[in-house]
């Protein structure tokens, strides 16, 4: 799929463009080009050792910043596809810095769909997040307007062989700054904090998502938001599954956050089909047909809400701890 193929990935250097890359020379041997596109290049120095342009021929390490459209379109030339994972992601952050989300991950998707326009790009996937539906703090509002901008570019692509789609998926698990590696890190001074008892949220390996994204690519239509069938767990049961005998500490939930997160509104039921291991959220003109006859969908239940804390299929402190062995840590031992 991707041999002889030219790919760029926006935030390239963060923990899903990681394993992307390692997925992509592992899988993909023969892909042409891999570019890196970020704006650390202390990242990108770090990154280089174990992916060095002398031994992976087709990587490149390009410096840029997705606010810039003019480094964008220099980065997109020769490219065929582009994996838009870069933005600020945050929720504290982004509710005491609001400009700043707003000028990456609003102004910069747009420069994605811009750059891909003034080029030869085929297809665009751009990652999404859980907290871009029924958002309630700036970042998940952000990826919102950044989905609906990716959604309608393929009304404004014109003749061109050009597509671009949506990948929404839950929390990752051991991403950084993410729940797992904090809860690790807290588990030393015996004591874990938690927002509140109750709280749930979804679960994926960046595996998982690195393969749906690859998914994406090879599928997409052009105007989809793909969301994953995936476990959700309370943020409880992590806990207990990496410090069993620490003293759990309920600190109250924190601006912007929600006791749960939700992947699929029951206004997105309408326009929302369901196949083996994906839902689709289609644009509301589309041709629902076209979409279900493409993936052997069918459509979901109107009212539908796909949400973390009334899912079907839940982690337990036994399989949490299986996946954070085999996903984040082979060394992993409860404290």
């Amino acid at each position: 799929m991707l041999n002889g193929k030219s790919v760029l990935i926006t935030g390239g250097t963060g923990s899903f463009g990681k394993k992307f890359v390692e997925t992509i020379f592992d899988k993909y041997p023969n892909i042409k080009r891999l570019v890196v596109f970020s704006r650390d290049e202390l990242k990108q120095f770090e990154m280089s050792q174990c992916y060095s342009p002398q031994k992976y021929h087709a990587i490149r390490y390009f410096i840029g910043d997705v606010r810039d459209k003019e480094r964008l379109i220099r980065a997109c030339e020769g490219i065929d596809i582009i994996i838009h994972a870069a933005a600020l992601k945050q929720v504290p952050t982004a509710e005491y810095n609001p400009d700043e989300c707003i000028k990456t991950n609003v102004n910069g998707a747009q420069n994605v769909i811009d750059a891909s326009l003034a080029s030869g790009v085929k297809i665009v996937v751009a990652l999404s997040t859980d907290k871009a539906a029924a958002p309630i703090n700036l970042y998940g509002a952000t990826k919102l307007v950044s989905d609906k901008l990716f959604v309608a570019a393929n009304n404004i692509k014109g003749n061109r062989d050009l597509r671009f789609s949506i990948v929404r998926y839950g929390n990752v698990m051991g991403s950084r700054g993410s729940v797992i590696p904090f809860f690790m890190d807290k588990a030393k001074t015996g004591v874990i904090p938690i927002t509140h008892k109750e709280m749930t949220r979804f679960n994926i390996s960046l595996e998982e998502g690195v393969d749906m994204v690859l998914w994406a690519i090879e599928n997409a239509i052009g105007g989809e938001i793909f969301v994953p069938k995936i476990p959700s767990y309370k943020i409880e049961t992590v806990a207990k599954a990496i410090a069993p005998n620490a003293k759990i500490e309920y600190v109250g939930i924190r601006p912007g956050e929600k006791l749960h997160e939700e992947m699929i509104t029951e206004s997105d039921s309408y326009n929302t089909i369901e196949f083996d291991k994906y839902y689709a959220i289609l644009p509301t003109d589309a041709d629902k047909q076209k979409y279900m006859d493409k993936f052997g969908a069918r459509e979901v239940e109107k009212g539908f809400r796909y949400n973390s804390g009334t899912n079907s299929e839940w982690e337990t402190v036994e399989t949490m701890r299986a996946k954070i062995k085999e996903f984040v840590n082979p060394d992993f031992k409860p404290f």
